[in-house]
């Protein structure tokens, strides 16, 4: 992560999460909201545990390609954690972020696991979400010493939505389904996302103009830009989650009626599965 790709490749994967989210609770929220107009036939729960299992599946893959970066890339530690000759431990930074990784692969292997199986509850799929926010967290809060003032203060402010997105999954423990929630999440995760771009631009900028890691007024301007992300990814949860319900509408709309007893059994059998997923 010591470089412009290594925040931008999370930044992205965040990013993507993010909309993920707000499009699919947005969908799954229409449907539970219209079903008696037929919006079952648009989401089924059958497609919900398919698309459950492929999104613990991309999880786990990005966090792969994630650990693999930080390992393998140039000036990586190569999976050795101690160099003998030095006797010192071996780019620990690149561990740290490996570790952040982990978490997140274990959340997806507990997703897929939970998913696919009935050996587990279901919510411990958010459990492990949660955990894996709170470790984020807690590595970045103690990786910070020594370094310059502005450095330590876009890794704190980073802080605030990856606590908050632990605290948003915590919640989803025990009331799992609750729209404000999910779509809280996804907020917080395409801030994340937005912020990881941000904090590339100030520490690493491919231009030549550099950044004053000391100076007060970049501290200000900093906290300020901020704020303006967080009211992008409100905006941008906002946006989509009114263009998913408008499009669950106008395909309701151009459906003919049908009745459940005209359902095809496969179809029936799929809407009877567990309604919150």
């Amino acid at each position: 992560m010591g470089n412009f790709k290594g925040h931008a490749l999370p930044g992205s994967f965040f990013l993507i999460a993010g909309l993920w989210w707000t499009v699919k609770y947005s969908l799954w929220y229409a449907t539970r909201r219209n079903k008696s107009a037929g919006a079952g036939r648009i989401a089924t729960r059958a497609l919900q545990h398919r698309l459950e299992i492929i999104e613990g599946a991309v999880i786990l893959s990005f966090s792969v390609i994630g650990i693999l970066g930080e390992q393998l890339a140039t000036g990586g530690p190569k999976f050795h954690l101690y160099d003998s000759s030095t006797q010192h431990w071996d780019k620990l930074m690149n561990w740290q972020h490996t570790t952040m990784y982990l978490f997140f692969a274990l959340a997806g292997v507990t997703s897929l696991t939970v998913h696919s199986t009935d050996g587990a509850p279901l919510a411990l799929d958010r459990l492990l979400l949660g955990l894996a926010f709170f470790n984020e967290g807690f590595l970045f809060l103690y990786h910070l010493h020594g370094r310059d003032m502005l450095d330590v203060h876009v890794h704190m402010l980073l802080l605030y939505a990856v606590f908050g997105g632990a605290i948003i999954c915590f919640l989803e423990v025990f009331h799992r389904g609750n729209i404000l929630l999910e779509l809280l999440r996804a907020a917080l995760c395409v801030l994340q996302g937005s912020w990881f771009w941000q904090i590339a631009f100030v520490l690493y900028p491919p231009s030549e103009v550099q950044w004053d890691l000391s100076d007060h007024n970049n501290m200000m301007f900093i906290t300020m830009c901020y704020s303006w992300h967080l009211a992008f990814a409100l905006l941008t949860v906002a946006v989509a989650h009114t263009i998913v319900l408008c499009a669950v509408r106008s395909k309701l709309r151009r459906m003919p009626p049908m009745e459940m007893g005209l359902l095809k059994p496969r179809e029936r059998e799929g809407d009877s599965e567990d309604e919150v997923f």
